[in-house]
Protein backbone atom coordinates (compact mmCIF):
# COMPACT_ATOMS: atom_id res chain seq x y z
CA UNK A 1 0.00 0.00 0.00
CA UNK A 2 1.34 3.59 -1.12
CA UNK A 3 1.70 6.66 1.24
CA UNK A 4 -1.02 8.18 0.12
CA UNK A 5 -3.71 5.24 0.38
CA UNK A 6 -2.63 4.73 3.83
CA UNK A 7 -2.75 8.54 4.56
CA UNK A 8 -5.91 8.71 3.09
CA UNK A 9 -7.35 5.46 5.13
CA UNK A 10 -5.97 6.70 8.56
CA UNK A 11 -7.50 10.11 7.74
CA UNK A 12 -10.47 8.24 6.83
CA UNK A 13 -10.46 6.55 10.06
CA UNK A 14 -9.49 9.30 12.32
CA UNK A 15 -12.33 11.18 10.97
CA UNK A 16 -15.23 8.17 11.25
CA UNK A 17 -13.98 7.84 14.85
CA UNK A 18 -14.78 11.56 15.44
CA UNK A 19 -18.17 10.98 13.91
CA UNK A 20 -19.20 8.39 15.88
CA UNK A 21 -18.46 10.40 19.06
CA UNK A 22 -19.51 14.22 17.92
CA UNK A 23 -23.44 13.71 18.66
CA UNK A 24 -22.61 14.09 22.49
CA UNK A 25 -25.14 16.26 24.84
CA UNK A 26 -25.61 20.06 23.24
CA UNK A 27 -28.12 20.97 25.40
CA UNK A 28 -27.74 23.72 27.87
CA UNK A 29 -26.35 23.59 31.04
CA UNK A 30 -28.64 25.31 33.68
CA UNK A 31 -25.77 26.74 36.06
CA UNK A 32 -28.42 26.48 39.04
CA UNK A 33 -28.67 22.75 38.95
CA UNK A 34 -25.97 20.17 40.31
CA UNK A 35 -24.58 18.16 36.86
CA UNK A 36 -23.18 14.69 36.16
CA UNK A 37 -20.39 14.53 33.29
CA UNK A 38 -19.45 11.45 31.16
CA UNK A 39 -15.66 11.51 30.19
CA UNK A 40 -15.27 8.47 28.08
CA UNK A 41 -15.25 6.56 24.74
CA UNK A 42 -17.86 5.43 22.07
CA UNK A 43 -19.49 2.76 24.63
CA UNK A 44 -20.13 6.04 26.48
CA UNK A 45 -20.73 8.28 23.49
CA UNK A 46 -24.26 9.25 21.67
CA UNK A 47 -22.71 7.22 18.85
CA UNK A 48 -24.56 6.23 15.33
CA UNK A 49 -26.81 3.70 14.11
CA UNK A 50 -25.67 0.09 15.23
CA UNK A 51 -22.86 2.06 17.52
CA UNK A 52 -24.71 3.45 20.52
CA UNK A 53 -23.26 4.26 23.69
CA UNK A 54 -25.06 4.02 27.18
CA UNK A 55 -24.74 7.69 27.40
CA UNK A 56 -27.48 8.49 24.92
CA UNK A 57 -30.18 6.32 27.22
CA UNK A 58 -28.53 7.25 30.27
CA UNK A 59 -30.26 11.16 30.80
CA UNK A 60 -33.83 9.08 30.45
CA UNK A 61 -32.89 8.12 34.03
CA UNK A 62 -32.76 11.46 35.25
CA UNK A 63 -35.60 14.15 36.11
CA UNK A 64 -33.76 16.73 34.14
CA UNK A 65 -35.52 19.53 35.88
CA UNK A 66 -33.30 18.53 38.95
CA UNK A 67 -30.26 17.68 37.37
CA UNK A 68 -28.03 18.31 34.35
CA UNK A 69 -26.97 15.50 32.16
CA UNK A 70 -23.95 16.08 29.80
CA UNK A 71 -22.44 13.17 27.94
CA UNK A 72 -18.88 14.53 26.56
CA UNK A 73 -17.82 10.81 25.68
CA UNK A 74 -16.49 10.70 22.24
CA UNK A 75 -15.48 7.47 20.08
CA UNK A 76 -12.34 7.03 19.30
CA UNK A 77 -10.66 8.47 22.33
CA UNK A 78 -8.59 6.76 24.82
CA UNK A 79 -7.60 7.92 28.26
CA UNK A 80 -4.49 10.15 26.74
CA UNK A 81 -6.63 11.61 23.44
CA UNK A 82 -9.15 13.02 25.26
CA UNK A 83 -6.73 14.68 27.51
CA UNK A 84 -4.48 16.13 24.63
CA UNK A 85 -7.34 16.79 22.18
CA UNK A 86 -8.94 19.23 24.73
CA UNK A 87 -11.61 17.35 25.46
CA UNK A 88 -11.28 17.17 28.88
CA UNK A 89 -10.49 20.81 29.06
CA UNK A 90 -13.88 21.40 27.11
CA UNK A 91 -15.90 19.72 30.01
CA UNK A 92 -13.76 20.96 32.83
CA UNK A 93 -14.70 24.16 31.98
CA UNK A 94 -18.06 23.67 32.81
CA UNK A 95 -17.67 21.38 35.94
CA UNK A 96 -18.17 23.29 39.04
CA UNK A 97 -18.41 22.12 43.15
CA UNK A 98 -20.85 19.31 44.09
CA UNK A 99 -21.05 17.98 40.09
CA UNK A 100 -20.11 14.57 39.61
CA UNK A 101 -17.76 13.38 36.52
CA UNK A 102 -18.12 9.23 35.90
CA UNK A 103 -14.55 8.82 34.37
CA UNK A 104 -14.69 5.24 31.70
CA UNK A 105 -11.81 4.56 29.29
CA UNK A 106 -9.77 1.56 28.55
CA UNK A 107 -10.90 0.17 25.36
CA UNK A 108 -8.89 2.67 22.95
CA UNK A 109 -5.78 2.67 25.17
CA UNK A 110 -4.01 -0.16 24.29
CA UNK A 111 -3.76 1.31 20.46
CA UNK A 112 -0.24 2.26 18.69
CA UNK A 113 1.29 5.17 20.73
CA UNK A 114 2.62 7.19 17.43
CA UNK A 115 1.32 5.58 14.46
CA UNK A 116 -1.75 6.13 12.21
CA UNK A 117 -4.43 6.25 15.26
CA UNK A 118 -2.04 7.66 17.93
CA UNK A 119 -4.03 7.16 20.79
CA UNK A 120 -2.66 4.32 23.07
CA UNK A 121 -1.41 5.49 26.58
CA UNK A 122 1.52 3.56 28.08
CA UNK A 123 0.32 -0.01 29.94
CA UNK A 124 0.02 0.80 33.69
CA UNK A 125 0.05 2.88 36.41
CA UNK A 126 3.18 4.19 36.53
CA UNK A 127 5.03 7.51 35.99
CA UNK A 128 6.73 6.13 32.70
CA UNK A 129 7.08 8.23 29.82
CA UNK A 130 7.80 7.62 25.93
CA UNK A 131 8.92 10.24 23.73
CA UNK A 132 6.90 9.66 19.91
CA UNK A 133 6.42 11.91 16.88
CA UNK A 134 2.49 11.80 16.18
CA UNK A 135 1.54 11.06 13.03
CA UNK A 136 -1.84 11.81 13.39
CA UNK A 137 -0.98 15.76 15.12
CA UNK A 138 2.49 15.96 13.49
CA UNK A 139 3.90 17.29 16.54
CA UNK A 140 6.44 15.55 18.83
CA UNK A 141 4.72 14.38 22.46
CA UNK A 142 5.65 12.35 25.54
CA UNK A 143 3.15 9.95 26.49
CA UNK A 144 2.00 8.64 29.67
CA UNK A 145 0.66 5.32 31.37
CA UNK A 146 -2.78 4.87 31.63
CA UNK A 147 -2.69 5.50 35.22
CA UNK A 148 -1.19 9.09 34.76
CA UNK A 149 -4.01 10.21 32.86
CA UNK A 150 -6.63 9.08 34.69
CA UNK A 151 -4.98 10.41 37.64
CA UNK A 152 -5.14 13.73 36.35
CA UNK A 153 -8.94 13.33 35.47
CA UNK A 154 -9.51 12.62 39.06
CA UNK A 155 -7.40 15.17 40.46
CA UNK A 156 -8.48 18.26 37.87
CA UNK A 157 -12.42 16.70 39.38
CA UNK A 158 -11.24 16.67 42.87
CA UNK A 159 -9.60 20.35 42.49
CA UNK A 160 -13.20 21.84 40.92
CA UNK A 161 -15.09 20.51 44.26
CA UNK A 162 -16.63 17.53 42.35
CA UNK A 163 -16.66 13.84 42.88
CA UNK A 164 -15.08 11.80 40.06
CA UNK A 165 -16.70 7.94 39.49
CA UNK A 166 -14.53 5.25 38.03
CA UNK A 167 -16.45 2.56 36.49
CA UNK A 168 -14.54 -0.54 34.46
CA UNK A 169 -14.99 -1.00 30.73
CA UNK A 170 -18.50 -2.29 29.06
CA UNK A 171 -18.22 -5.57 27.97
CA UNK A 172 -17.48 -7.03 24.52
CA UNK A 173 -19.18 -9.93 22.49
CA UNK A 174 -16.62 -12.38 23.04
CA UNK A 175 -17.30 -15.91 24.47
CA UNK A 176 -15.93 -19.18 25.23
CA UNK A 177 -17.83 -21.93 26.51
CA UNK A 178 -20.88 -19.90 27.65
CA UNK A 179 -19.05 -17.10 29.38
CA UNK A 180 -18.90 -13.78 27.88
CA UNK A 181 -15.03 -12.18 28.27
CA UNK A 182 -14.70 -9.86 31.15
CA UNK A 183 -12.48 -6.93 30.36
CA UNK A 184 -10.47 -5.99 27.50
CA UNK A 185 -6.89 -6.15 29.13
CA UNK A 186 -6.18 -5.33 32.32
CA UNK A 187 -7.89 -1.83 32.12
CA UNK A 188 -10.65 -2.97 34.65
CA UNK A 189 -8.10 -3.80 37.43
CA UNK A 190 -5.84 -0.71 37.03
CA UNK A 191 -9.27 1.48 37.29
CA UNK A 192 -10.07 -0.37 40.38
CA UNK A 193 -6.80 0.19 41.78
CA UNK A 194 -6.92 3.62 40.78
CA UNK A 195 -9.97 4.02 42.64
CA UNK A 196 -8.16 2.46 45.64
CA UNK A 197 -5.23 4.76 45.43
CA UNK A 198 -7.09 7.98 44.96
CA UNK A 199 -9.84 7.38 47.60
CA UNK A 200 -12.72 7.57 45.21
CA UNK A 201 -15.98 5.51 44.40
CA UNK A 202 -15.28 2.65 41.80
CA UNK A 203 -18.29 0.47 39.66
CA UNK A 204 -17.08 -2.64 38.02
CA UNK A 205 -19.55 -1.92 35.62
CA UNK A 206 -17.56 -4.88 33.45
CA UNK A 207 -18.63 -7.76 35.99
CA UNK A 208 -22.03 -6.20 36.46
CA UNK A 209 -22.80 -6.33 33.22
CA UNK A 210 -21.08 -9.37 31.88
CA UNK A 211 -23.61 -10.73 34.73
CA UNK A 212 -26.48 -10.11 33.21
CA UNK A 213 -25.37 -11.27 29.65
CA UNK A 214 -24.61 -14.70 30.82
CA UNK A 215 -27.74 -14.71 32.22
CA UNK A 216 -29.61 -13.73 29.11
CA UNK A 217 -27.53 -16.31 26.85
CA UNK A 218 -25.23 -15.71 23.95
CA UNK A 219 -27.72 -15.71 20.85
CA UNK A 220 -29.54 -12.75 22.77
CA UNK A 221 -26.75 -10.77 23.93
CA UNK A 222 -25.33 -10.87 20.17
CA UNK A 223 -28.42 -9.40 18.60
CA UNK A 224 -27.36 -6.44 20.56
CA UNK A 225 -24.10 -5.93 18.88
CA UNK A 226 -24.59 -5.60 14.83
CA UNK A 227 -21.68 -3.91 13.96
CA UNK A 228 -19.37 -5.65 15.83
CA UNK A 229 -18.16 -7.59 18.99
CA UNK A 230 -17.47 -3.97 20.59
CA UNK A 231 -20.60 -1.46 20.19
CA UNK A 232 -23.76 -2.12 20.63
CA UNK A 233 -27.40 -0.77 19.29
CA UNK A 234 -29.82 0.85 21.40
CA UNK A 235 -31.01 -1.75 23.18
CA UNK A 236 -27.75 -2.97 24.24
CA UNK A 237 -27.15 0.88 24.99
CA UNK A 238 -30.47 0.68 27.40
CA UNK A 239 -28.97 -2.54 28.98
CA UNK A 240 -25.94 -0.44 29.62
CA UNK A 241 -27.32 2.26 30.93
CA UNK A 242 -29.30 0.54 33.28
CA UNK A 243 -26.59 -1.23 34.69
CA UNK A 244 -24.53 2.23 35.63
CA UNK A 245 -27.75 3.45 37.22
CA UNK A 246 -27.42 0.49 38.82
CA UNK A 247 -23.82 0.52 39.78
CA UNK A 248 -24.42 4.12 40.88
CA UNK A 249 -27.38 3.05 43.20
CA UNK A 250 -25.25 0.50 44.85
CA UNK A 251 -22.64 3.21 45.84
CA UNK A 252 -25.46 5.02 47.78
CA UNK A 253 -25.06 8.42 46.57
CA UNK A 254 -28.15 10.20 48.01
CA UNK A 255 -27.70 13.63 45.92
CA UNK A 256 -27.30 11.70 42.55
CA UNK A 257 -30.51 9.06 43.59
CA UNK A 258 -32.82 11.98 44.48
CA UNK A 259 -32.75 13.31 41.38
CA UNK A 260 -33.47 9.88 39.51
CA UNK A 261 -36.95 9.80 36.97
CA UNK A 262 -39.48 7.47 37.93
CA UNK A 263 -37.48 4.82 34.94
CA UNK A 264 -34.87 5.19 37.09
CA UNK A 265 -36.17 4.86 40.52
CA UNK A 266 -37.89 1.53 38.99
CA UNK A 267 -33.61 -0.01 38.71
CA UNK A 268 -32.94 -2.58 41.34
CA UNK A 269 -29.57 -1.83 43.35
CA UNK A 270 -25.97 -3.32 41.86
CA UNK A 271 -25.03 -6.49 44.16
CA UNK A 272 -22.66 -4.43 47.05
CA UNK A 273 -19.41 -6.41 45.33
CA UNK A 274 -19.93 -4.28 42.45
CA UNK A 275 -18.76 -1.02 44.21
CA UNK A 276 -16.00 0.26 46.30
CA UNK A 277 -16.51 2.98 48.25
CA UNK A 278 -13.63 6.19 49.67
CA UNK A 279 -12.30 4.86 52.48
CA UNK A 280 -12.38 7.04 55.58
CA UNK A 281 -9.37 9.21 56.71
CA UNK A 282 -8.62 10.81 59.78
CA UNK A 283 -9.42 13.07 61.95
CA UNK A 284 -12.46 11.29 62.78
CA UNK A 285 -15.43 13.56 62.38
CA UNK A 286 -14.13 14.77 58.51
CA UNK A 287 -14.01 11.11 58.00
CA UNK A 288 -17.44 10.38 59.21
CA UNK A 289 -18.83 13.36 56.91
CA UNK A 290 -17.12 12.20 54.21
CA UNK A 291 -18.62 8.89 54.59
CA UNK A 292 -22.12 10.11 55.23
CA UNK A 293 -22.07 11.56 51.62
CA UNK A 294 -21.42 8.35 50.08
CA UNK A 295 -24.48 6.98 52.53
CA UNK A 296 -27.71 7.57 50.55
CA UNK A 297 -30.23 8.48 53.45
CA UNK A 298 -32.96 9.10 50.43
CA UNK A 299 -36.11 11.15 50.70
CA UNK A 300 -38.98 9.87 49.39
CA UNK A 301 -39.08 9.32 45.48
CA UNK A 302 -42.52 10.58 45.33
CA UNK A 303 -43.74 13.32 47.98
CA UNK A 304 -47.44 13.08 46.66
CA UNK A 305 -47.02 9.38 48.05
CA UNK A 306 -47.13 7.97 51.82
CA UNK A 307 -44.11 6.32 52.30
CA UNK A 308 -42.55 3.59 54.75
CA UNK A 309 -39.52 4.57 56.14
CA UNK A 310 -36.95 2.07 58.10
CA UNK A 311 -34.84 3.17 60.76
CA UNK A 312 -32.21 1.53 62.72
CA UNK A 313 -28.81 -0.77 62.08
CA UNK A 314 -26.65 -2.16 59.24
CA UNK A 315 -29.10 -5.48 59.95
CA UNK A 316 -31.81 -3.15 58.21
CA UNK A 317 -29.03 -1.43 56.19
CA UNK A 318 -25.89 -1.99 55.43
CA UNK A 319 -23.76 0.60 55.07
CA UNK A 320 -20.53 -1.00 52.77
CA UNK A 321 -17.95 1.25 52.82
CA UNK A 322 -18.06 3.02 56.79
CA UNK A 323 -15.99 0.93 58.22
CA UNK A 324 -18.32 -1.22 59.89
CA UNK A 325 -19.88 -3.21 57.75
CA UNK A 326 -17.99 -4.87 54.79
CA UNK A 327 -18.51 -5.73 51.55
CA UNK A 328 -21.35 -8.41 50.68
CA UNK A 329 -23.00 -7.68 53.79
CA UNK A 330 -26.59 -6.69 53.40
CA UNK A 331 -29.54 -5.52 55.88
CA UNK A 332 -33.65 -6.59 55.08
CA UNK A 333 -34.66 -3.28 54.10
CA UNK A 334 -32.37 -3.19 50.55
CA UNK A 335 -34.44 -6.55 48.88
CA UNK A 336 -38.17 -5.28 51.34
CA UNK A 337 -38.21 -2.88 48.38
CA UNK A 338 -39.27 -5.67 45.76
CA UNK A 339 -42.35 -6.43 47.74
CA UNK A 340 -44.07 -2.73 47.47
CA UNK A 341 -45.14 -1.12 44.17
CA UNK A 342 -43.51 2.03 43.98
CA UNK A 343 -46.01 3.54 42.23
CA UNK A 344 -48.33 3.28 45.38
CA UNK A 345 -45.82 4.03 47.97
CA UNK A 346 -41.86 5.26 49.05
CA UNK A 347 -39.82 2.66 50.46
CA UNK A 348 -37.54 5.29 52.34
CA UNK A 349 -34.63 3.18 54.01
CA UNK A 350 -32.75 5.41 56.60
CA UNK A 351 -31.16 3.15 58.55
CA UNK A 352 -27.70 4.04 59.41
CA UNK A 353 -25.16 1.18 59.94
CA UNK A 354 -23.21 1.18 63.57
CA UNK A 355 -26.27 2.69 65.07
CA UNK A 356 -28.78 2.11 68.17
CA UNK A 357 -31.45 3.59 69.71
CA UNK A 358 -29.49 6.53 71.58
CA UNK A 359 -26.99 7.16 68.86
CA UNK A 360 -29.53 7.14 65.90
CA UNK A 361 -31.51 9.86 67.78
CA UNK A 362 -28.53 12.11 69.25
CA UNK A 363 -26.61 11.98 65.31
CA UNK A 364 -29.76 13.63 63.97
CA UNK A 365 -30.73 10.90 61.43
CA UNK A 366 -34.30 10.81 63.23
CA UNK A 367 -34.67 14.46 62.83
CA UNK A 368 -34.41 14.11 59.03
CA UNK A 369 -37.04 11.34 59.33
CA UNK A 370 -39.73 13.60 61.34
CA UNK A 371 -39.14 16.37 58.77
CA UNK A 372 -40.49 14.25 55.82
CA UNK A 373 -42.79 12.54 57.74
CA UNK A 374 -46.89 12.64 56.94
CA UNK A 375 -50.09 11.64 58.32
CA UNK A 376 -50.85 8.08 56.70
CA UNK A 377 -46.81 7.19 56.69
CA UNK A 378 -45.06 3.94 58.12
CA UNK A 379 -42.23 3.94 60.36
CA UNK A 380 -41.11 0.57 60.60
CA UNK A 381 -38.06 0.30 63.61
CA UNK A 382 -35.44 -2.20 64.87
CA UNK A 383 -33.02 -0.87 66.96
CA UNK A 384 -30.80 -3.15 69.95
CA UNK A 385 -27.15 -4.66 68.04
CA UNK A 386 -25.37 -1.91 68.86
CA UNK A 387 -27.11 -0.95 72.47
CA UNK A 388 -24.59 -2.36 74.69
CA UNK A 389 -21.46 -1.04 76.16
CA UNK A 390 -20.54 2.47 77.69
CA UNK A 391 -21.92 4.45 75.47
CA UNK A 392 -25.49 2.73 75.28
CA UNK A 393 -28.91 3.36 76.69
CA UNK A 394 -29.64 2.66 80.00
CA UNK A 395 -30.50 -1.09 80.05
CA UNK A 396 -34.51 -1.37 81.02
CA UNK A 397 -37.82 0.05 79.65
CA UNK A 398 -38.40 2.40 82.74
CA UNK A 399 -38.57 6.01 83.69
CA UNK A 400 -34.35 5.76 85.09
CA UNK A 401 -31.83 8.07 83.55
CA UNK A 402 -28.29 8.90 84.06
CA UNK A 403 -25.88 11.68 83.72
CA UNK A 404 -22.86 11.65 81.56
CA UNK A 405 -20.32 13.71 80.21
CA UNK A 406 -19.25 13.10 76.99
CA UNK A 407 -16.75 14.81 75.12
CA UNK A 408 -16.88 17.61 77.37
CA UNK A 409 -20.61 17.63 77.43
CA UNK A 410 -22.98 17.08 80.41
CA UNK A 411 -26.16 15.18 78.30
CA UNK A 412 -29.16 13.06 80.68
CA UNK A 413 -29.30 9.16 79.29
CA UNK A 414 -32.21 7.28 79.17
CA UNK A 415 -33.14 4.09 79.13
CA UNK A 416 -33.21 1.94 75.68
CA UNK A 417 -37.22 1.50 76.23
CA UNK A 418 -37.37 5.16 76.38
CA UNK A 419 -35.63 6.18 73.13
CA UNK A 420 -37.97 3.37 71.76
CA UNK A 421 -40.95 5.16 72.99
CA UNK A 422 -39.89 8.59 72.01
CA UNK A 423 -39.82 6.99 68.77
CA UNK A 424 -43.42 5.57 68.67
CA UNK A 425 -44.92 9.08 70.17
CA UNK A 426 -42.89 10.87 67.78
CA UNK A 427 -44.15 9.20 64.70
CA UNK A 428 -47.71 9.35 66.17
CA UNK A 429 -47.46 13.28 66.83
CA UNK A 430 -46.94 13.17 62.67
CA UNK A 431 -49.84 11.41 61.86
CA UNK A 432 -47.63 7.87 60.87
CA UNK A 433 -48.34 4.48 62.03
CA UNK A 434 -45.02 3.53 64.01
CA UNK A 435 -44.44 -0.83 63.85
CA UNK A 436 -41.43 -1.93 65.98
CA UNK A 437 -39.45 -5.03 65.33
CA UNK A 438 -37.69 -6.89 67.37
CA UNK A 439 -33.91 -7.42 66.51
CA UNK A 440 -33.16 -10.23 64.03
CA UNK A 441 -30.91 -13.10 65.86
CA UNK A 442 -27.62 -13.80 65.17
CA UNK A 443 -26.12 -16.77 64.20
CA UNK A 444 -25.22 -18.31 67.92
CA UNK A 445 -26.37 -21.60 68.61
CA UNK A 446 -27.48 -23.26 71.47
CA UNK A 447 -28.71 -27.39 71.81
CA UNK A 448 -29.16 -27.16 68.26
CA UNK A 449 -31.00 -24.16 68.34
CA UNK A 450 -30.61 -20.21 67.56
CA UNK A 451 -30.14 -18.40 70.33
CA UNK A 452 -32.92 -16.13 71.36
CA UNK A 453 -32.54 -13.13 73.43
CA UNK A 454 -33.83 -12.95 77.21
CA UNK A 455 -34.20 -9.93 79.25
CA UNK A 456 -32.80 -7.76 76.75
CA UNK A 457 -33.69 -6.07 73.70
CA UNK A 458 -36.12 -8.13 71.80
CA UNK A 459 -38.26 -8.76 75.07
CA UNK A 460 -37.94 -5.09 76.03
CA UNK A 461 -39.37 -4.34 72.37
CA UNK A 462 -42.16 -6.98 73.24
CA UNK A 463 -43.06 -4.62 76.32
CA UNK A 464 -42.52 -1.03 74.77
CA UNK A 465 -45.12 -2.25 72.01
CA UNK A 466 -47.38 -3.96 74.50
CA UNK A 467 -47.54 -1.31 76.48
CA UNK A 468 -47.81 1.18 73.99
CA UNK A 469 -50.37 -0.69 71.51
CA UNK A 470 -47.71 -0.44 68.45
CA UNK A 471 -47.88 -3.30 66.04
CA UNK A 472 -44.60 -5.67 66.75
CA UNK A 473 -43.05 -7.57 63.86
CA UNK A 474 -41.14 -10.28 66.33
CA UNK A 475 -37.88 -11.06 64.05
CA UNK A 476 -36.41 -12.06 66.57
CA UNK A 477 -38.15 -14.94 67.21
CA UNK A 478 -40.04 -15.65 63.18
CA UNK A 479 -36.36 -15.40 61.48
CA UNK A 480 -35.15 -17.57 64.53
CA UNK A 481 -38.37 -20.42 64.12
CA UNK A 482 -36.69 -20.59 60.03
CA UNK A 483 -33.43 -21.02 61.24
CA UNK A 484 -34.32 -23.67 63.32
CA UNK A 485 -35.53 -25.55 60.51
CA UNK A 486 -32.73 -24.91 58.45
CA UNK A 487 -29.97 -26.22 60.69
CA UNK A 488 -26.73 -24.50 61.50
CA UNK A 489 -24.67 -25.70 58.60
CA UNK A 490 -27.13 -24.17 56.15
CA UNK A 491 -27.84 -20.91 58.27
CA UNK A 492 -24.31 -20.27 58.43
CA UNK A 493 -24.16 -19.62 54.66
CA UNK A 494 -26.44 -17.15 55.23
CA UNK A 495 -23.87 -14.54 57.32
CA UNK A 496 -21.37 -12.95 55.40
CA UNK A 497 -19.22 -12.36 58.96
CA UNK A 498 -20.38 -15.65 60.14
CA UNK A 499 -22.20 -13.55 63.42
CA UNK A 500 -24.17 -10.67 62.33
CA UNK A 501 -24.96 -9.57 59.00
CA UNK A 502 -25.82 -11.46 56.40
CA UNK A 503 -25.64 -11.67 52.79
CA UNK A 504 -27.90 -10.72 50.30
CA UNK A 505 -29.25 -14.17 49.97
CA UNK A 506 -29.97 -14.12 53.96
CA UNK A 507 -31.26 -10.72 53.52
CA UNK A 508 -34.21 -11.84 51.12
CA UNK A 509 -35.07 -14.05 53.83
CA UNK A 510 -35.33 -11.94 56.41
CA UNK A 511 -37.24 -9.22 54.18
CA UNK A 512 -39.34 -12.26 53.19
CA UNK A 513 -40.08 -12.80 57.08
CA UNK A 514 -40.62 -9.23 57.43
CA UNK A 515 -43.72 -9.10 55.00
CA UNK A 516 -45.17 -12.51 56.25
CA UNK A 517 -45.26 -10.93 59.79
CA UNK A 518 -46.89 -7.24 58.23
CA UNK A 519 -49.74 -9.92 56.35
CA UNK A 520 -50.04 -11.52 59.87
CA UNK A 521 -50.89 -8.02 61.81
CA UNK A 522 -55.27 -7.76 62.92
CA UNK A 523 -54.98 -4.36 60.55
CA UNK A 524 -52.20 -4.53 58.17
CA UNK A 525 -51.53 -1.10 57.40
CA UNK A 526 -49.63 -2.13 54.34
CA UNK A 527 -51.63 -4.58 52.30
CA UNK A 528 -52.95 -1.76 49.75
CA UNK A 529 -49.47 -1.17 48.77
CA UNK A 530 -48.06 -4.77 48.31
CA UNK A 531 -47.24 -5.77 44.50
CA UNK A 532 -48.97 -8.90 43.66
CA UNK A 533 -45.96 -10.62 42.77
CA UNK A 534 -42.49 -9.70 44.23
CA UNK A 535 -40.09 -7.88 41.59
CA UNK A 536 -36.79 -9.66 40.77
CA UNK A 537 -34.50 -8.77 43.44
CA UNK A 538 -30.79 -7.76 41.96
Amino acid sequence: MNFRVSAFLGLFTCLALALLGAATSTAAINPALPSIFIAGDSTAADGMPDAIGWGRQFPRFFDTSKMNVVNEARGGRSSRTFVTEGLWDKLMADVKPHDYVIIQFGHNDGGDLGGPLARGSLRGLGEETQEVDNQVTKRHETVHTFGWYMRKMIADTKAKGATPILFSLTVRCIWKDGHVERGSGNYGEWTRELAQSENVAFVDLTNLVADRYEQMGEAVVTQMFPKDHTHTNDAGAELNARNVIAGLKAMRENAILRNLSAAGREIEVAPANIVALPKLKAPAHTAREDFLRWLNLPDPADPALHSIFLIGDSTIRNGRGDGIDGPGQWGWGDPLAAYFDPAKINLVNRAVGGTGAMSFMAAGYWDAVMQMLKPGDIVIMQFGHNDNGPAAPLHGVGTETEERTTNGKAETIHTWGWYLRKYIDDARSKGATPIVCTLIPRNIWENGKIARQKDSHADWARAVAKAEKAPLLDLNELIAERYDVMGQQLVTTLFADQRVHTTSQGAELNAEVVVSALKSLANDPLAAYLRPVRAPVW
